[in-house]
């Protein structure tokens, strides 16, 4: 029978190696094991972006599972993609930053099955008590009622339609959308009220709607962005594991725009000494499949991406650790990351203008982001089927 370690957080963190005084890759391998957790066995992590699940940032007790000796831990099951039902009571949620282009958003679900191991959104399983790491991507949330809140939401005396952004947190497409078909009802909503719609996913299943977002293209109330983060199968199959394909989200740039869709794609998250090679040649092939705008964001690390981030990349390309942490950090002020607004998607310093330069180059050359779509709101018809709602008497 296996044992599993249940220590108070601040024995745990004690027993972690210094941050300084690092020498050559097994001391940090070493250190960044210490600092994600307890790595989990290959064969119970086949197809998943983590390789740790170390307990939630908000939980009294770090939980580690170790061997007592009779090699126990070879028994365990692996991780299945189990899906919760979550009955929220809104499903528009608000946001004021200033360095986002939009102040409303619907998401579909909570974690994702994409297993992208730089997912910014990791650190908001904590808040249901769950882990950062394997969890995410395999404990998730669908909300099943989301369709009928949002009509609810729209029907509402006063509201004011503004562009809604599906896909900023975790993909509406991700592969359990096949089954659960929440976003298609969510998209037949907005289509019914004519309330414009920007969609972000890395998933080809998004040509599923075509039908529904070609119709609301030709009214100027939607546009799809399709991230496109390397042309390389290997290192997308290993930085993203259940997500689709290059060649495959390439295609889907191409029948959306072919569909009358205004497509753009978003080479993101740009990793310096990883992928940022690529910007000209993702922007090429961007353009060679019809996208007419793009955009990219420089990777960030919050909270426990960071740990995460760092154990892939030394299970992955140890050889390039030491250059592509040196390289972020310059673009950091020195830290993993910088939340502050203005900085978090771009980072700053020489290296972040290199990239800067040479995507803004790249674009000029290619016709890219001349014009940019721009989503109508003056057509909007609040539902007059939702629970509620007073018909009118003519």
């Amino acid at each position: 029978m296996h044992s599993v370690e249940i220590a108070d957080r601040a024995a745990f963190a004690s027993r972690r190696p210094p941050q300084s005084g690092l020498q050559g890759p097994v001391d940090i391998a070493d250190h960044v094991i210490a600092e994600s957790g307890i790595r989990v066995g290959f064969d119970r992590r086949r197809g998943r972006g983590a390789a740790t699940n170390v307990s939630g940032r908000y939980e009294p007790f770090a939980r580690s599972a170790y061997d007592d000796g009779w090699n126990s831990l070879d028994d365990l099951p692996a991780f299945r993609t189990d899906v919760q039902v979550e009955k929220p009571r809104t499903i528009i949620t608000k946001n004021a930053s200033p360095d986002i282009s939009f102040d409303r958003s619907v998401n579909p679900y909570r974690g994702c099955e994409h297993g992208c191991v730089y997912c910014f959104a990791r650190p908001s399983h904590a808040y249901m008590g769950l882990s950062s790491g394997l969890d995410f991507e395999t404990k998730l949330f669908a909300k099943p009622n989301a369709a009928q809140l949002l009509e609810a939401e729209l029907s509402k005396p006063g509201y004011e339609p503004r562009s809604i952004a599906i896909g900023t947190n975790t993909d509406p497409y991700q592969p359990i959308e096949k089954s659960w078909g929440i976003m298609r009802e969510i998209l037949e909503v907005l289509e019914a009220a004519d309330h414009p719609v920007g969609i972000v996913t890395k998933s080809a299943l998004v040509t599923r709607d075509i039908d529904i977002l070609s119709r609301m293209a030709k009214k100027g109330l939607a546009k799809v962005a399709l991230s496109v983060t390397t042309l390389d199968r290997t290192l997308a199959r290993a930085m993203e594991p259940r997500a689709a394909t290059p060649a495959k989200r390439i295609d889907a740039v191409r029948a959306l725009t072919e569909a009358g869709i205004p497509t753009m794609v978003m080479t993101a998250p740009i990793i310096p000494g990883l992928n940022d090679h690529e910007i000209e040649k993702l922007l090429e092939a961007a353009e060679a499949a019809g996208a007419r705008e793009a955009g990219y964001v420089l990777l960030r690390l919050p909270l426990e991406v960071s740990p995460l981030f760092k154990e892939w990349l030394l299970r992955h390309y140890p050889n390039r650790y030491r250059h592509v942490i040196s390289l972020l950090r310059q673009m950091r002020d020195g830290k993993d990351y910088d939340a502050e607004w203005g900085k978090r998607m771009k980072g700053t310093g020489p290296y972040a203008f290199q990239i800067k330069r040479r995507f803004e180059l790249a674009a000029k050359r290619l016709g890219l982001n001349e014009t940019r779509a721009k989503l109508r709101t003056d057509l909007f018809r609040a539902p007059k089927s939702a629970a509620g709602v007073q018909l009118s008497l003519l």
